[in-house]
């Protein structure tokens, strides 16, 4: 009896064994792989890389897969993953393949390649990964992907050395790029680290962020009549930074919206002891921001000087809601504001913006004007701007005015102000 007990009980303990193995598999399947792809994860991968000395490891990221996927919506965004992940495992048979986030993937090679090797494969890679249809319901969608991996002697943080590779390889729009150790990625990371930190302690304390004034004259009586509010960043050692350099920053870490209210701020503050005009300049993104649109209504209808004020609307060719930008035209106009199209003439600048925008001032793009008393193809482009603006009753500004001659030319051309280093520079004082 007692033997039939103990049997009875070593059966039960050897199903709970197998039982628990099978649950412990189970985790541990889960815990190693992606749910909406099934492929290995990142952990995975960590955990193959630890395993073995000479590999080689390339990332594979779909491009503009954030476009694909707020323009079809979040279930054609994991349909495309889904499918990427499965092109991949049909095309690299006997290769390890991971997603390790989002858009990115993985492949692991189980060899160390040269960098003549590595680079023949990644370009016979991106050949043979271009173009991918994926049909969803009745639409065709084409995806393409960039690649990177590293060539490195050593394969400590090679993570950070394929991730580098790859930024590089995205914002240089290219197929693929490899690391490697004569590269000085890593001294500009923390170079762009540091720049970073240093913007955003001058933009939070709000102290770092200042406005300088450039004149603009009536070309007609060569009297200053107004002047335009630049930023600049002074830093902790009094260095001063271009807006050029720490714009970009400062939208990548998300600070932006702060140097747009600085300078407003600090510009309606200079001229309530001036009793100049002023201008100050607005992105499209500055104007579909909530708070920035709440703030300057508040400054115009508190202060009583819109009728003072001009915005500027910079990059007119990034602006993809002329709805948006109208509507706030109108509501600054109600205080007296008026509007100007700054950089008119650059990039895909065109008349019909002038038509929808209806601005009090165009100002006309440096790159017309630095040259113009030498450039005849500058001067037909330009006077047809302001031969259209006149039509219109839309004053005209000649932007990077910097001799005597070029003034001389913009005068003779009919445009009604203008600014640039001959006239004077930009300063922290309203000088004239």
């Amino acid at each position: 009896m007692e033997n039939s007990v103990e049997k009875e009980q070593e059966q039960k303990i050897k199903l709970l064994s197998r039982e628990l193995r099978v649950v412990q598999k189970n985790l541990v399947e889960q815990f190693y792989t992606d749910p909406l792809t099934r492929l290995p994860n990142l952990y995975k991968l960590r955990h193959d890389l630890e395993e073995t000395n000479d590999f080689t490891l390339i990332l594979a990221n779909i491009d503009n897969f954030k476009l694909l996927n707020d323009f079809y919506g979040f279930v054609v965004g994991d349909f495309i993953l889904e499918s990427f992940a499965k092109t991949l495992k049909i095309e690299l048979t006997e290769i390890a393949v991971y997603r390790i986030a989002g858009d990115e993937f993985a492949i692991m090679l189980r060899e160390k390649l040269s960098f003549y090797l590595l680079k023949n494969y990644l370009n016979h890679l991106s050949k043979q990964l271009t173009h991918l249809k994926y049909a969803y319901a009745q639409t065709e969608i084409y995806v393409d992907c960039t690649f990177s991996s590293s060539a490195s002697f050593s394969n400590d943080d090679i993570f950070s050395k394929v991730s580098m590779a790859l930024k590089y390889a995205k914002k240089e729009q290219l197929k693929f790029w490899i690391y490697e150790d004569t590269m000085n990625f890593a001294q500009e990371y923390e170079s762009n680290l540091k720049y970073a930190t240093k913007v955003r302690k001058a933009i939070v304390d709000f102290s770092g962020i200042v406005p300088y004034f450039q004149p603009i004259i009536d070309n007609k009586t060569n009297e200053i009549i107004k002047f335009e509010a630049l930023a600049r960043l002074i830093d902790e050692e009094g260095i001063i930074h271009s807006p050029h350099n720490f714009i970009p920053v400062a939208k990548m870490i998300k600070v932006y919206d702060k140097i747009t209210i600085a300078i407003i701020e600090k510009s309606f503050k200079t001229f309530e002891t001036h009793p100049f005009d002023f201008s100050i300049n607005l992105s499209f993104e500055d104007i579909i921001n909530q708070e920035i649109y709440d703030f300057i209504i508040h400054k115009l209808r508190d202060s009583n000087m819109g009728h003072r004020v001009t915005f500027e609307l910079l990059e007119s060719e990034k602006v993809n809601d002329f709805e948006k930008v109208v509507h706030f035209f109108n509501e600054i106009k109600r205080y007296g504001a008026k509007v100007a199209i700054d950089d008119f003439g650059s990039g895909f600048s065109n008349f019909s913006y002038i038509i929808k925008l209806n601005p009090d001032f165009i100002k006309i793009d440096g790159s017309l004007i630095k040259d113009i008393d030498k450039d005849k193809n500058a001067q037909i482009v330009v006077e047809t701007i302001v031969a259209f603006s006149k039509k219109l009753g839309i004053k005209t500004v000649a932007e990077f005015v910097h001799s005597s001659t070029v003034l001389s030319t913009v005068k003779r051309l009919g445009i009604d102000y203008s600014q640039g280093y001959f006239i004077d520079m930009p300063s922290p004082q309203i000088v004239i």
